[in-house]
């Protein structure tokens, strides 16, 4: 076959692949048998072999389908650890990717790269992290939707019944600014050692843009946050769970500067984001007497009284903090979740790497379910 001839070939598919239902409406890169194995050659056992199911549909994802996925997607062969990772994270049962792929809610996987692995494949942690731009961003997470669609089937109208999605269902992927932050690394302070390289997925609508230019001490700072925090309208005040706090680099060295601790900073958010309870519960006027929170995952014990504050989520723990984004601008960002109905998993990148536990087993995969 002629140079012309095999490149008028993939352009044919190129048009095959639009056509398809579990196609992500962008342009794939054809899956020809070369880049394939190129991809296989990384991820290493036999190309048959059960990665995962993946659902709605509990579809089988074998490595060379990971693979053809990773091919269409655009990636490069050695981004096949990171993209392992985030699917065996995804698969864990705590996730509940079936209700995430299924719910009428905007929510989508937000996956979060640590260790040097983020750097090795040249990964953005940097200006515009959550935008356009980076080759390892984008198709790192393009290659997980692209599973989610064809193997998951979790097609828009059918499977996947989300009302209005984001922007984040075609790829959402970042890396932690770790050389710039002030704090140890998200992972590490999970547990992990720095040499670690880990991802994190955690169910998240998308960013929620928080502004502040005046404030030059933490409290200015985190009251912004906790202003943006402090809404009805999104999941997290509606159904508890876990939310995404990502601050940008010249917030974090402010509230760092005052000694403050990304412990602190978590169990501020946590005291003081609130929502007042004649607020969520729209005065009781759509409810039973005796009234009626519209969180309904808020505790039976929880006081339900005028005047009361009902927190937007029911732990410190629940808050997943990030440094991220370029070096310049007063901006930080509050990623809402979807509900108690899903945990963020955090696995280790490679399997040899022993979890905080010390038994070879990864954070969120303590029974060993999700390794191959």
């Amino acid at each position: 076959m002629t140079a012309v001839a095999a490149r008028a070939d993939e352009r044919d598919l190129v048009e095959h692949y639009f056509d398809q239902p579990w196609s992500d409406g962008l342009p794939v890169v054809p899956p020809t048998p070369a880049r394939v194995a190129a991809v296989l050659d990384v991820l290493g056992g036999h190309p048959k072999e059960l990665v995962a199911r993946i659902p709605p549909r509990w579809g089988s994802l074998t490595r060379e389908l990971l693979a053809v996925n990773m091919v269409m997607a655009g990636c490069k062969p050695e981004y096949a650890p990171v993209v392992r990772a985030a699917i065996l994270a995804l698969a864990d049962a705590r996730f509940n990717l079936n209700g995430i792929q299924a719910t009428t809610h905007v929510v989508s996987p937000l996956i979060v790269v640590n260790g040097p692995i983020a750097r090795q494949i040249g990964m953005n942690a940097g200006g515009n992290v959550f935008g356009s731009g980076n080759r390892a961003n984008a198709t790192i997470g393009r290659a997980v939707r692209l599973i989610l669609l064809s193997v998951g089937g979790g097609i828009p109208g059918e499977l996947d019944k989300s009302t209005l999605g984001h922007p984040g269902k075609y790829t959402f992927c970042i890396a932690e600014n770790e050389e710039a932050s002030p704090w140890a690394p998200y992972h590490v302070e999970r547990g992990y050692a720095p040499e670690d390289s880990t991802v994190l997925v955690i169910g998240a609508e998308a960013p929620h843009s928080v502004t502040n230019h005046i404030s030059d001490d933490p409290q200015g700072i985190l009251d912004s946050i906790v202003s943006a925090m402090s809404t009805i309208a999104h999941n997290n005040a509606v159904l508890g769970g876990s939310c995404t706090v990502v601050i940008g680099l010249e917030h974090a060295r402010t509230i760092a500067s005052f000694g403050w601790t990304r412990d602190d900073v978590r169990r501020y958010l946590w005291l003081n984001g609130t929502n007042d309870w004649d607020e969520v519960s729209y005065g009781n006027r759509y409810a039973p007497p005796g009234g009626l929170t519209y969180n309904r995952n808020l505790p039976k014990w929880y006081p339900r009284q005028a005047g009361r504050q009902v927190p937007i989520v029911f732990t410190p723990d629940d808050i997943h903090l990030f440094v991220a984004g370029g070096a310049a601008g007063r901006f930080s960002a509050f990623l809402p979740g979807w509900s108690t109905a899903t945990t963020p998993v955090l696995r280790a990148v490679h399997d040899d790497v022993l979890g905080p536990s010390g038994d070879g087993r990864e954070l969120g995969c303590s029974d060993g379910s999700c390794r191959l």
